[in-house]
This record gives structure tokens, sequence and C-alpha cells, in this order.
């Protein structure tokens, strides 16, 4: 899955593509670098970001989900919390709403998700991302998030969304210090053996810069990025979300390709 971020405030894009122009640019490049998904972000939900108005995002949103639907057969998922934002994306052409927020942002998130019957990825974020980052506390991680994530599954069926359209996303950032991060990383075949989908988010992420603190700036941290990204697939995530799609396709292929060689050596 490719990102695309529509944003003036993005963590790794910072403003970059508030151009349509420049924003579709991006998506062709991303497509012709491998993504089989696109997902179009309108409002940052970096640590510290500030909300963004319906309104706002809609317009940031659309005319790049329209342009590329012109022209493209891409899934194309919408990085959302907002239920009108997610029904305006759906109707260019989106078939997956994002939520950071597993369908808890609004009363009607949930019924809104089984109306608009698209793939919805609900993910695990401690708090909101103004503060979230704060002083994350958790007594297991690994097994809260599990928790939430199921929790968040169950109450999405029961609203009427199929089984078959829901991922899980254990939200690596979110409300979480490197300890927690890589503690669920290490353990993530416990969400990936529930049963779904699974969506992992590593790009860039500012955990690798606490692990390398010369990776301050988000495009130094590619083999973090890559490294997390190959233990996601080896746990048997369905999907991962990244901005260095190129070079993640070519880290997968050889991973299994050797993974191949090792089963008919």
């Amino acid at each position: 899955m490719g990102v695309v971020n529509v944003t003036p405030d993005s963590f790794s894009d910072g403003g970059r593509l508030m151009d349509p122009d420049a924003a579709l640019a991006r998506a062709r490049k991303l497509v012709a670098d491998g993504a089989d998904w696109l997902d179009i972000g309108a409002e940052s939900t970096r640590p510290g970001a500030e909300p963004v108005a319906e309104a706002e995002e809609i317009a940031r949103a659309l005319p790049l989900i329209a342009a590329l639907r012109r022209e493209s057969d891409i899934p194309i998922s919408i990085d959302t919390m907002k239920p009108a934002v997610a029904r305006a994306a759906v109707a260019a052409g989106a078939s997956m709403w994002n939520d950071v927020t597993a369908l808890g942002w609004r009363g009607d998130s949930l019924a809104s998700a089984a109306e608009l019957g698209c793939q919805v990825v609900l993910m695990h974020m401690q708090g909101e991302p103004g503060t979230m980052q704060a002083a994350p506390r958790y007594d297991d991680v690994v097994a809260e998030v599990t928790a939430f994530l199921v929790a968040r599954a169950e109450a999405a069926m029961a609203a009427g969304v199929e089984r078959s359209r829901l991922w899980l996303d254990p939200g690596i950032g979110f409300g979480k210090s490197l300890e927690h991060n890589l503690a669920l990383l290490a353990d993530l075949d416990r969400i990936t053996g529930l049963g779904f989908p699974v969506l992992l988010g590593v790009s860039r992420k500012a955990f690798v810069r606490r692990i390398d603190p010369t990776a301050e700036a988000p495009g130094d941290r590619l083999g973090g990025s890559l490294a997390a990204a190959l233990a996601g697939a080896r746990a048997g995530v369905a999907m991962v979300r990244v901005h260095d799609v190129r070079e993640t396709v070519q880290a997968l292929a050889v991973q299994a390709a050797i993974c191949d060689a090792g089963r008919h050596g």
C-alpha cells in the first residue's frame, strides 16, 4: 500500500503533495513502482497534529481520488476518521476506509461503515493524535492491543459490517513507546492469528530514530522501515503501508525467494 498524503503537515511528505498535479504524479509513481493499493490521507495523524474540518479534508482528497479513478483501477483507501469523508471518498471511487480510531470517532461511524459496504481497517490508537505520545502506558501492550482489535471487530460485525471486509492494524507509533512498538512487532503473530487480514504501517516512523538517532529525518529511515516490513511479512501480515514502494517490493521479493529456496532446497 503506497502512501499519498495531501496534507500541509504530514510528518513525511511535509506538504509537498498539496498541489494536485504533484499528488497525482506521486500516486502514478507508486503504482509504477509496484503498489497494489494507494492510501490517500488528507488529515495528518502525526503526534501533535491539528484537526481538519470535514469540508477541507474532502476538498483535499476527492480531486486526487477522482483523477486516479479516471485513469486507473488501482484500489484506493481513504485514511480518515470521519464518516462524511469516507462516504465522499467511496462515492468518488475508494473501496477501503482506513480509520485510525477503529470506527470510534463518532457514534455513527460503525453504521456508516456497514452502509458503505467497503473494506474497513480498524487500527489501535491509545489517546488521540494531539497527545497520544505524551505518556503511553500499558500493563501488557500485546494483550491489550489484541483485545481492543477483537472488540472493535465484534462491534463492527454487530453493526452490520461483513467479517470478510474487516482488516486489523496494531497501530505502530500511535500512543506507543519504542518498547511497546517492538513488543508488538515481536509478537505480531498473535494478531495475524486472529483470522483477519492485518495491515502494518511501520514506514519512516519515529521508532526507527529511537533505535538509530542518526535517522533524524523521515527519509533517512528506509533501512529500519524495510527491516520492520520484512518482520511483518514473516509474521503473516497481509499488506504493508509504505512510502518507499519500489524498495519494499524488492525486499519482500528477495525474502520470499529465500524462503521458497529453503522449502525446496
